[in-house]
C-alpha cells in the first residue's frame, strides 16, 4: 500500500520502503544515522514472559539486519480489558530482559484495549551512514550464510494445537530468544566483506531471499541439504501443522523458484515457513565465508553456508 502513496522528497532518507528493506535509515549528521523499525504480533508460546522475550528479540532484529546498534525502544501493547494484568506484567518483564541484554533502553510506549493480545516494540538504533547494510548489494560469486535454523512457524502452530513435543518447543524458544546481536557485532568487529544482509522473518527463507535477489538484481542458488532446520520442524510439516502465513508465502513467491529433482516436499514447504525472530541471511565474499561460518558457530549459532549468488537469470531462485 505504501507504494501507492506519493513519495516524500527528503535527501536524508538513506533507506526507505522502496526495496522492502528491514528498517528505515535517516541521516542526522555526517557520521551518524538513525535506524528505525517497528514490529508486534500475537503470542506464539503459552508463557507470557517467554512471549515478551520473543517479541523483543524479533523487534530488535531489523536493526541488527541493517548493521545498526539498538538505542531506544517504545513498547506497543494490545491487551484485553478484563484479562489479568499480572500476565501483561510478565510480558513486559520478558521484553525488558531482552532489551537490557541488547543494551537498548525502553523509554515508554502505548497501549490500547483489544480482544486479542499483541505485543512488540518500535526500535531506534544508530549506524554510520557509510556502513549501512541493505538487501540490495549482493554480488555474483558471493556466498550465502544463514545464522539460525528455520521452522519456528510450523512449531508454533503445533504448540497452539498442543501437538508439539517438549524438545521441539525448547529448541524453538531457544532460537527465538537468541538475539542477532552477536552475529551483527562479529560482522562489524571483523570487517567481513558483507555486501548485503537481511533477517529471515515473516516472509520465510524464500520470501526474504526473493527480496534480496530482486533488490540486488541477481539470482540465488540454495542447497536444500545445507539449510539448518529446527528439531521437529519437518515432522510438523508432515503432520499438517502448517500456518496460514506459510501458505500465503508459498502462493506469492514460489513462482520464482525452481527445484532440482530429489528435493523433498517437506523441505520445499518449510522454506516458506514464516519465522519469528529468525536469523540473518548474509551475502558475503566467497573467500571469507568459511571463516565467517566458523566464527559464528564458535559464538554458539548454528550458522551454515547455504548457497551462492549468481548473475541475474530465470529462475530467480534455484534450489538444488
Amino acid at each position: 500500500m505504501l507504494g501507492k502513496l506519493a513519495r516524500q522528497q527528503d535527501p536524508n532518507v538513506l533507506v526507505g520502503f522502496d526495496h522492502a528493506d528491514d528498517a528505515g535509515v535517516y541521516q542526522i549528521a555526517p557520521n551518524q544515522a538513525l535506524v528505525q523499525t517497528v514490529d508486534f504480533f500475537t503470542p506464539v508460546v503459552d508463557d507470557p514472559y517467554t512471549f515478551g522475550q520473543i517479541a523483543a528479540t524479533n523487534s530488535l532484529s531489523d536493526v541488527y539486519a541493517m548493521g545498526g546498534r539498538p538505542l531506544t525502544a517504545l513498547a506497543l501493547v494490545c491487551f484485553p480489558e478484563k484479562a489479568d494484568l499480572a500476565i501483561l506484567e510478565r510480558i513486559l518483564a520478558g521484553g525488558l530482559s531482552k532489551m537490557m541484554e541488547a543494551g537498548c533502553t525502553v523509554i515508554g510506549g502505548h497501549s490500547i484495549r483489544d480482544e486479542e493480545t499483541k505485543f512488540g516494540y518500535s526500535v531506534t538504533g544508530l549506524i554510520h551512514p557509510e556502513k549501512v547494510l541493505t538487501n540490495g548489494g549482493a554480488q555474483p560469486g558471493d556466498a550465502l550464510v544463514l545464522t539460525k535454523a528455520i521452522g519456528t512457524g510450523v512449531i508454533s502452530t503445533a504448540i497452539k494445537k498442543q501437538k508439539a513435543e517438549s524438545a521441539w518447543v525448547e529448541a524453538a524458544i531457544a532460537s527465538m530468544t537468541t538475539l542477532n546481536k552477536s552475529a551483527a557485532e562479529l560482522l562489524a568487529r571483523k570487517a567481513y566483506p558483507v555486501h548485503a544482509m537481511t533477517d529471515v522473518t515473516g516472509f520465510g527463507l524464500i520470501g526474504q531471499a526473493r527480496e534480496l535477489a530482486l533488490a540486488s538484481k541477481v539470482s540465488l542458488e540454495l542447497r536444500a541439504g545445507s539449510v539448518p532446520v529446527l528439531p521437529g520442524a519437518l515432522e510438523c510439516v508432515r503432520d499438517g501443522h502448517v500456518p496460514g502465513g506459510l501458505k500465503a508465502n508459498r502462493d506469492f513467491a514460489e513462482c520464482m523458484v525452481e527445484y532440482a529433482d530429489g528435493v523433498a516436499e517437506d523441505l520445499k514447504t518449510l522454506f516458506f515457513d514464516p519465522q519469528t525472530a529468525g536469523g540473518l541471511l548474509i551475502s558475503v565474499s566467497a573467500e571469507a565465508a568459511p571463516d565467517l561460518v566458523a566464527e559464528l558457530r564458535d559464538s554458539g549459532l548454528p550458522a551454515a553456508h547455504i548457497g551462492e549468488v549468481r548473475p541475474s537469470t530465470k529462475p530467480v531462485i534455484q534450489i538444488l
